[in-house]
C-alpha cells in the first residue's frame, strides 16, 4: 500500500511537471520582464488556480501578462503610495506564520484617504513586497486583518472591492493561504456578503472570521501563529505599533532591491524625516536570494 501511494504520488508529480512544460510551450517565447515573470513556480500557481486545465490556464496567465506590462506593478515605488500608508492601514509584519509566510496586517478602520486608484496601487504595491520578501521556496502569504474602528465612513465602496478581488484573484493566484477577518461588526457582514459574490470558492475557503473570544478560533490562530508573535488585538501577547517613518525607509531600501531584480534603472529615493505618524513593525531582512523568491 505505501509503494503504492508512493508511486501514485510520483506520478501525479510527473503530470503536472508535463502539464508546467505543455503550458510553457502553449504561452510560446517571451522576453524582458514577462520571461522573468514566468517561472515554473509561477506557472504551477496558474495552472493550479485552474484545476490543471492548461488552456484556462494560459487565458488567465496571458491577461496576467497584459495587465502587468500596462499597470507595470513592479514600478510602482513607495514614494508614490507612501501617502496612503500614513496610517499603517496595510504594512508588512515583523513576524512570520508557522509555515515562515510573510504576514501582511491590514486595518480598513485606519482607511485615510478616497482615491479608490490610490488605494488599489498602495495594495498591490505591497503585495509585490510581500512576494518580493517571501522565504525561498516560499508562494503564499497570510493576512490579518483587524476591525477596530471599522466603520461604513471607513469602508471601501463595493466597486473598489470588486476591482480589488479581480486583481487578487486575477493577477495573484495561489498566493494567498489564508486571512484571518478578526473582530469584524455586524454591519461589516452584509459588506461581505456582496464581496463573497465575486470571490472564487478556493478564495472563499480561505477566509476564516475570527474572534478573540471564542476558544475555537483562538486555537485555530495558534495553529497558524506564535501567540507570541501574535499581536493582542488578534488574540496573541505580542505588540504591533506602526511607525510610518521606519517603515518608509525599510521600503525605500526594498525599492533598490526591486529594481535591481527587474533590471530597472532606479536611483534610491530619499524619504523625508518627521512624519509624525506612529503605528506595525515590519519584517526583518530576508535571508533568502530574491530571484528565487520572485514568480
Amino acid at each position: 500500500m505505501f509503494l503504492r501511494r508512493k508511486h501514485s504520488q510520483k506520478d501525479d508529480s510527473d503530470q503536472r511537471d508535463s502539464k508546467v512544460s505543455e503550458l510553457r510551450t502553449a504561452i510560446g517565447p517571451l522576453s524582458g520582464r514577462s520571461a522573468k515573470y514566468c517561472t515554473d513556480a509561477c506557472l504551477r500557481r496558474y495552472l493550479e488556480a485552474r484545476n490543471w486545465n492548461v488552456d484556462k490556464a494560459k487565458k488567465m496567465l496571458e491577461e496576467t501578462l497584459k495587465w502587468r506590462l500596462t499597470y507595470k506593478p513592479e514600478e510602482i515605488r513607495w514614494h508614490e503610495v507612501a501617502h496612503e500608508g500614513e496610517t499603517g492601514k496595510v504594512s508588512r509584519a515583523n513576524f512570520h506564520d508557522h509555515q515562515g509566510r510573510t504576514v501582511l496586517i491590514m486595518r480598513p478602520g485606519m482607511q485615510n484617504t478616497k482615491s479608490a486608484e490610490n488605494n488599489i496601487r498602495h495594495l498591490v504595491y505591497l503585495l509585490e513586497n510581500a512576494i518580493m520578501n517571501l522565504a525561498e521556496g516560499q508562494e503564499q502569504m497570510s493576512w490579518l486583518i483587524d476591525f477596530t474602528g471599522f466603520s461604513l465612513n471607513t469602508s471601501i465602496p463595493i466597486k473598489v472591492a470588486r476591482d480589488i478581488v479581480y486583481i487578487l484573484q486575477g493577477h495573484y493566484p495561489e498566493r494567498l493561504a489564508v486571512a484571518f477577518l478578526c473582530n469584524p461588526p455586524k454591519i461589516f457582514e452584509a459588506f461581505y456578503k456582496a464581496v463573497k459574490y465575486f470571490l472564487d470558492p478556493k478564495t472563499a475557503q480561505k477566509v476564516k472570521f475570527v474572534y478573540p473570544k471564542n476558544k475555537d478560533s483562538m486555537e485555530l490562530m495558534k495553529s497558524y501563529f506564535d501567540v507570541e508573535d501574535l499581536p493582542v488585538e488578534f488574540g496573541g501577547n505580542g505588540t504591533l505599533k506602526y511607525d510610518h517613518e521606519e517603515f518608509s525607509r525599510l521600503m525605500a531600501e526594498d525599492d533598490v532591491k526591486t529594481a535591481k531584480f527587474w533590471g530597472i534603472d532606479d536611483k534610491p529615493y530619499h524619504i523625508a524625516n518627521g512624519s509624525g505618524h506612529s503605528a506595525a513593525e515590519v519584517a526583518p531582512e530576508p535571508v533568502a536570494p530574491i530571484a528565487q523568491r520572485v514568480s
